[in-house]
């Protein structure tokens, strides 16, 4: 099995043996990331992805305040699955990408904002980081906006079994390049179900 299969099929396990509530970095609601992207001042018809969003809550706020070219990219079906179920006939204009998104190849320019919660810190080689950044400047229009969160360097070193790679808003803006600008920073202290403290490192960028 390639790491590329590995990977799907750890998801995939995770997606059909657990709800949405049942994982560490589940959000009943995502404030954050709603007041980052509200902040941008989008248009409604402004095309926004959320990059591992699966089952997330997000995608079901994006729709309620009226953005209706939305799209969730995830490795796991399952997981999208527990969200198209959800959303009901509020999600049948939801774009559902079923991919790694190391071998995601996306529309150019699709996007005016990208939104990745919690996937970039898995990618631990730095070769895999350069291909995420390679995606994303195929996505992402010229002027558009990374809302980027990872685990902060004082955060888990490891989620779901997994391996991860933490961040301060440095390391992010280095892996990002100077096409990318800095627009605001946050730290976040997530509480999992289980009553335990993640921190995370939240970028904003700009395309320049």
């Amino acid at each position: 099995m390639t790491i590329d299969e590995e990977r799907k099929d750890h998801w995939q396990k995770v997606w059909t043996t657990k709800q949405a509530d049942e994982v560490s970095w589940f959000q009943p609601e995502p404030t954050l990331s709603m007041e980052l992207i509200e902040r941008q001042a989008l248009r409604k018809d402004a095309g926004i992805i959320d990059i591992g969003g699966g089952a997330s809550a997000l995608v079901d706020r994006l729709i309620e305040r009226g953005w209706h070219h939305v799209a969730v990219l995830d490795i796991s079906q399952a997981a999208l699955d527990q969200a198209a179920e959800r959303l009901g006939p509020a999600g049948d204009d939801v774009t559902w990408i079923e991919a790694d998104i190391l071998e995601w190849r996306p529309v150019p320019g699709l996007f005016e904002l990208w939104h990745d919660r919690a996937v970039f810190h898995f990618l631990t080689r730095p070769e895999d980081q350069k291909a995420y950044r390679r995606i994303l400047m195929t996505a992402l229009v010229p002027g558009g906006t990374v809302i980027l969160a990872t685990f902060a360097p004082d955060g888990p070193e490891k989620c779901s079994g997994l391996p991860v790679a933490r961040h301060d808003i440095e390391s992010l803006a280095r892996v990002l390049g100077p096409d990318f600008e800095l627009i605001e920073t946050r730290r976040e202290d997530h509480v999992t179900p289980a009553g335990k403290t993640q921190s995370f490192t939240w970028g904003v960028f700009r395309r320049v």
